[in-house]
């Protein structure tokens, strides 16, 4: 089977096929990549490990931080106690949800498509918002895309720093005023 042929397949299965978890599976959350096929991911009860991804959909079907997989455990594993069984889309997880199996840990969860998009009442907010031409401030960010894949890190500049600014160019003047009176 050519590479073309297999991806089709797998990617067919992933996105068509509506699974429900058995009793020794779990639904768990991914909380990042380590690397090697391997990723960390935090189950309902709040256990964290790592699971890794089945051959079959390496290079074929990509995750990210924030997306749901369903695992089977490895009873015999060491660092790795399990292994992806299927990826859950924005469809599957409303199946779920529908049927009852979904987690109440995640239920106030959104996919990453989904908190791009917001929910439909979120769009017609906004569209509201700009039909009625309030524009609050022109450096409002909350129509950029959002990467999910990045750790969110808040700077804030301290005094300290400004003022060292402030000495460092004081005395480059007065420098400058000593050779200028040599001269």
């Amino acid at each position: 089977m050519s590479k073309a042929t297999k991806r089709k397949h797998v990617v067919k299965e992933v996105l068509e096929d509506y699974v429900t978890p058995t009793e020794d599976q779990h639904i768990m959350r991914v909380l990042g990549s380590n690397g090697n096929n391997l990723h960390e991911a935090v189950t309902g009860s709040g256990e964290h490990f790592l699971v890794s991804m089945p051959t079959k959909v390496r290079k074929n079907i990509w995750i990210k931080r924030g997306d749901f997989v369903i695992v089977d455990p490895i009873k015999e594993g060491g660092k790795v106690k399990g292994e992806m069984s299927f990826i859950l889309y924005r469809d599957h997880i409303q199946y779920l949800r529908k049927l009852g199996v979904w987690p109440e840990v995640f239920q106030e969860d959104r996919t990453s498509s989904e908190r791009n998009e917001g929910t439909p009442k979120e769009r017609s907010e906004r569209k509201t918002d700009e039909e009625e031409g309030d524009s609050k401030s022109e450096d409002d960010d909350s129509d950029l895309f959002v990467n999910t894949n990045r750790a969110t890190v808040l700077y804030s500049e301290s005094e300290d720093e400004t003022d060292e600014d402030e000495d460092d160019e004081s005395d480059n003047n007065e420098e400058e005023g000593e050779d200028e009176g040599r001269a």
